[in-house]
């Protein structure tokens, strides 16, 4: 039995993807064949964190790569995709601390070595999940070079760039406003902090002048804050508190003499004009007091109590509950003088959920002004593109606004700061290696830095450090710098900015030249996936009910590049289907090719073969140009556009005629076309969904390679452009639908048979006498006959219009007119009592006034399209009895 009759009847991915995959990986079809001096295609994969369950946003991620990534690989591009897991510091030790929490134990128990033996442990045991979910995807990875962002190299890495900055005065070591949860009782960086919109209240609260005076109101939604207040500050320009500048408020409850300063920062317009100053505990009040000199007085614990800077009343006491107390005191004293709801955005840790508090801390800063720059000029010199490239403008805003990135996390998972502190002398040591004694007292009583560095750090280092470096290694010096970055719109500032700067900083070049993005997944309704709204969907199932490849093609389908995307069960089934018929058109042909390749006859040629070739170079130049200008969604439209409606329902139609009735050499013939066409729409498609396209291409006759993954991207030969070709086709096709639609709207059986007379219009005679059999095939024609156009018909035709003619097809040949004239006369009066009923409701005083609008309205629109639907069938009955 021939190899293509052992194709099932459908298409069982859940039968082939794994197999499918292993016999991929063992291949060695994942690593790239290094070409001396050609350009490779390279990406580096934003590793997902070891903590993660694979879902949509990653099932986005790695269909864009991994589509772009076999592109390259069949264009004959040297090709790497190097995947690689983020260690992802807060996460990885929440999980971890959770699972000591269920077993009543605590960090504090193990230590920090136990801890973090426990923490390898906990990374061997689920850091590999992940990686092996993303193959379910059919990522087509080199997984002989994956990565980790803790590994030695990587971490080698960390350490030697940690060091260099150091060395050059970019990293420092300071007293700053950082956000902190008191919680994971850790440092936090910004993409750390999930800012929600909530009910609040605002209290104005009276600061008395020194000497008696009224003084003035502040407003706040955090009164135990005020507590650590070192000052007020107004604009300068505001008269109404000018009389106030330079002297002294007390501030209540810890009686606490502080200044009125005036600062431009102060919005006079907004609240009251004055603005209450606590530097430890918010940023911009920090940046105003070290203008005047202000005390900065943290009040406020690592666990959020109050510390004894807040005063004996509040010591030791939750902030909630130092909120009440302040209040009730406040009141007591007259001098909370107004309360209003308020609405604002409330920073709360990723992580645990808690409120996030801005406080003064001792932290590791990396000075961000001069590594911006260049980072900023690389973009706007489009050495790195971003696509859209609206994006670039996010890019912008933040890279131009930047403030120094704080650093160092309160953890013990991650990168270790290699810095150490004498305890002798108080000096801090950075180095490579650990240091036996201190260089400035000779003390051997070091210790290092508690600290660890945010997860960022070591990710925007992953473009090189992923290659070898510091060393000097061959993957470096060839895959360096890499092509495409893909990635999501919200995570522009925290990663791909550094990894700009950093590449710059340390390879002395941008580390890729291309930033893809792409938008989020939503649901059917539009609405952000979320666990509140109950409408998170599972990729795994997905896969596991319509395969990976109809999950791969209903994410990118018709998606433009940044665009979000909608997923749905409608959605998944459409990409199901379009497998499903691949899978069919596919066995259909290969079943009629005997096992045996065939070359096509130039010379034997005939239109309806010439329009399809034509229109195969059409898909490959269009789907070319669509995926070197990274438009996936584009590309993929017009491969769905040309498999299913051109090769599917059209050419595979009209080649059963010399299929089944044509003569051996013409069999032949449109068995080479069929295959060249098939071959070709398989390579095409092979990005998109490679497991439907592999299985397929095994059962190709002829092929020359073992895969369709490593068979060439199809080229466009211009011996097959035939643009006349195209033109005829186009119109014999338009006459076919028109026919089609006037039978559909008479209900005629599929199989019924008819004549056609068709009048031509000049110069379309020959051509329509020609594609008699496509008519007979296609539009259910019995015979078709040619008129002139001054010829007149006797009997009862109803006419169906194209831009090449009018077709006439006998009414008689299609329906009994008696029957049909009973049918439709039926339909008509079930219409009109559907009408009478809505109008009757309508008429009713009592439906009109307690309906709601939309219902009235909705009857309206019923009844005007139930006449419309009316009126066309009273006319069809009249034709009918003429």
């Amino acid at each position: 039995m021939s190899q293509q009759f052992e194709m099932d009847k459908t298409f069982s991915p859940q039968q082939v993807e794994g197999t499918t995959y292993e016999a991929w990986e063992q291949s060695g079809a994942f690593k790239p064949v290094i070409k001396v001096g050609k350009k490779p295609y390279t990406i580096v994969m934003p590793p997902p964190n070891i903590t993660g369950q694979l879902h949509m946003g990653h099932a986005v991620d790695v269909t864009v790569q991994d589509i772009l990534i076999r592109f390259h690989r069949m264009l004959g591009d040297p090709t790497l995709w190097l995947p690689g897991t983020d260690h992802a510091s807060i996460a990885t030790e929440n999980k971890i601390v959770e699972q000591m929490r269920k077993e009543g134990i605590t960090k504090e128990d193990l230590g920090r070595e136990g801890f973090l033996e426990r923490a390898w442990e906990w990374k061997k045991l689920y850091g590999g999940r992940i990686t092996q979910q993303l193959r379910r995807l059919g990522a087509s990875c080199d997984w002989s070079r994956e990565r980790f962002t803790m590994d030695a190299g990587c971490s080698k890495a960390v350490t030697e760039v940690f060091v260099r900055m150091y060395e050059e005065g970019l990293i420092y070591r300071g007293e700053r406003i950082i956000n902190w949860c008191p919680v994971c009782k850790t440092a936090l960086s910004d993409i750390e902090v999930d800012y929600e919109e909530k009910q609040s209240k605002l209290y104005h609260i009276r600061y008395p002048e020194d000497d008696g005076g009224e003084g003035l109101v502040v407003a706040t939604t955090r009164p135990e804050t005020m507590l650590g207040d070192t000052g007020v500050a107004v604009n300068p320009q505001d008269e109404r508190y000018t009389h106030l500048i330079g002297k002294e408020l007390l501030l209540p409850l810890v009686n606490r003499r502080i200044h009125v300063v005036a600062d431009d920062y102060v919005d006079a317009s907004f609240g009251t004009g004055a603005v209450k100053m606590t530097p430890a505990h918010d940023p911009n009040d920090f940046e105003v007091a070290k203008r005047h000199n202000l005390e900065i007085l943290r009040v406020m614990n690592d666990d959020g109590s109050m510390n004894e800077a807040a005063g004996p009343d509040f010591a030791g006491m939750p902030g909630k509950d130092a909120r009440k107390k302040v209040l009730e005191m406040l009141e007591a004293q007259g001098l909370l003088v107004k309360v209003q709801d308020y609405t604002h955005n409330v920073g709360s840790c990723s992580r645990c959920h808690a409120t996030v508090e801005p406080l003064i801390s001792k932290q590791w800063f990396l000075n961000m002004e001069p590594l911006a720059k260049p980072a900023i000029e690389a973009v706007r010199e489009c050495k790195v593109t971003f696509v859209p490239e609206r994006f670039a403008k996010t890019y912008f805003n933040w890279m131009e606004n930047i403030r120094d990135w704080c650093i160092s996390r309160q953890l013990w998972w991650g990168h270790r700061i290699p810095a150490w502190h004498c305890q002798t002398c108080g000096t801090t040591i950075v180095a490579r290696e650990a240091p036996d004694t201190c260089p400035d007292c000779g003390s051997s009583r070091l210790s290092q830095d508690e600290d660890v560095l945010d997860t960022w750090f070591s990710s925007a280092l992953w473009p090189f450090s992923t290659l070898g470096w510091p060393d000097d290694t061959k993957d470096l010096e060839y895959f360096y710098p890499t092509s495409t970055l893909a990635t999501g719109y919200d995570i522009i500032f925290f990663w791909v900015a550094r990894m700009i700067f950093s590449g710059l900083k340390h390879m002395g070049e941008i580390p890729f030249d291309t930033v893809l993005i792409h938008g989020i997944v939503r649901d059917e309704l539009g609405r952000k996936m979320s666990k509140s709204l109950g409408n998170g969907v599972d990729p795994l199932e997905l896969i596991d009910t319509y395969g990976a490849d109809a999950l791969r093609f209903s994410l990118i389908l018709g998606v433009a590049p940044g665009a979000d995307m909608r997923i749905s069960n409608e959605r998944m089934e459409a990409a199901r289907n379009f497998a499903n018929k691949i899978w069919n058109a596919s066995r259909f042909v290969l079943m009629n090719l005997d096992g045996t390749s065939r070359t096509i006859d130039d010379s034997l040629l005939n239109t309806n073969e010439k329009w399809i070739l034509s229109r195969l170079n059409r898909a490959i130049r269009s789907m070319t140009g669509h995926l070197e200008g990274n438009d996936l969604g584009l590309s993929a439209q017009v491969m769905y556009d040309f498999a299913w409606n051109e090769f599917c329902d059209w050419y595979i139609e009209l080649s059963k005629g010399d299929l089944f009735d044509g003569t051996p050499e013409r069999k032949d013939q449109a068995r080479a076309v069929l295959e060249t066409v098939l071959s070709a729409t398989l390579r095409l498609l092979h990005p998109f969904m490679p497991f439907l396209t592999e299985t397929i291409f095994k059962a190709m006759p002829g092929k020359q390679e073992a895969s369709c993954m490593l068979s060439p991207w199809p080229e466009a030969d211009g011996k097959y452009d035939f643009a006349q070709e195209e033109q005829q086709m186009e119109g014999v096709m338009d006459m076919i639908r028109a026919i089609r639609t006037v039978r559909n709207e008479l209900k005629v059986q599929p199989g019924h048979r008819a004549r056609v007379l068709l009048k031509p219009n000049p110069g379309w005679a020959e051509r329509l006498r020609d594609a008699e059999p496509a008519f007979q095939r296609l539009a259910g024609a019995s015979a078709l006959t040619l008129l002139k156009a001054e010829e007149h018909i006797t009997e009862k035709t109803v006419s169906a219009i194209g831009t090449i003619g009018e077709a006439l097809i006998p009414l008689g040949d299609l329906v009994d007119i008696e029957k049909e004239i009973a049918r439709l006369s039926k339909e008509a009066q079930g219409l009109r009592d559907e009408i009478i009923k809505s109008q009757g409701k309508l008429n009713n005083p009592g439906f009109v006034a307690k309906a709601p609008p939309a219902l009235v309205q909705a009857e309206q629109e019923k009844i005007a399209h139930n006449e419309g639907i009316l009126a066309s069938l009273e006319k069809r009955v009249e034709e009918l009895r003429q």
